[in-house]
């Protein structure tokens, strides 16, 4: 898949991650160390009411099933130079499961690198419980197809 082929308006749904005790634990251990991402003791007296993952990691989570798709749909991806509008909604908590949708909203041809493309997505990430969790607005760059 080129920047030829992409279509404004498209949406595409994909994903599952599972959000694990461990992994949530692991993470904040070494790079979000505040209490209520460690212990469900220092959670409790917190808007959170137990652990919960990061909002880093929740987007780590959500770059890993990006790169997954991104992958499987052999795109010409060549990176990102970031995102904008970046919000965590609600906690994700372990056991939580989480998948994505995206709506693409834009590409433009570069004019200074006639090789590639950008395109913008609005991104959102539901839970298990089709709860919205997360949005944010990416922004990835492409190779064209000459």
């Amino acid at each position: 898949m080129y920047f030829e082929d992409l279509e404004p308006g498209t949406t595409a749904s994909f994903g599952r991650y599972e959000v694990t005790r461990d992994e949530v634990i692991q993470f904040a251990s070494k790079y979000d160390p505040q209490p209520f991402h460690l212990s469900d003791e220092a959670a409790a007296t917190t808007h959170f009411g137990r652990i919960s993952a990061s909002g880093w990691h929740t987007c780590a989570m959500v770059m890993r099933m990006m790169v997954d798709n991104i992958t499987e749909r052999r795109q010409a991806g060549l990176g990102s130079p970031g995102l904008d509008e970046l919000r965590w909604l609600k906690p994700v908590y372990p056991g939580d499961t989480l998948r994505v949708e995206t709506t693409l909203l834009d590409k433009t041809q570069s004019r200074s690198r006639p090789e590639m493309g950008s395109f913008r997505s609005e991104v959102k990430v539901f839970n298990q419980h089709d709860a919205l969790v997360a949005t944010m607005k990416s922004i990835g760059l492409i190779r064209r197809r000459n």
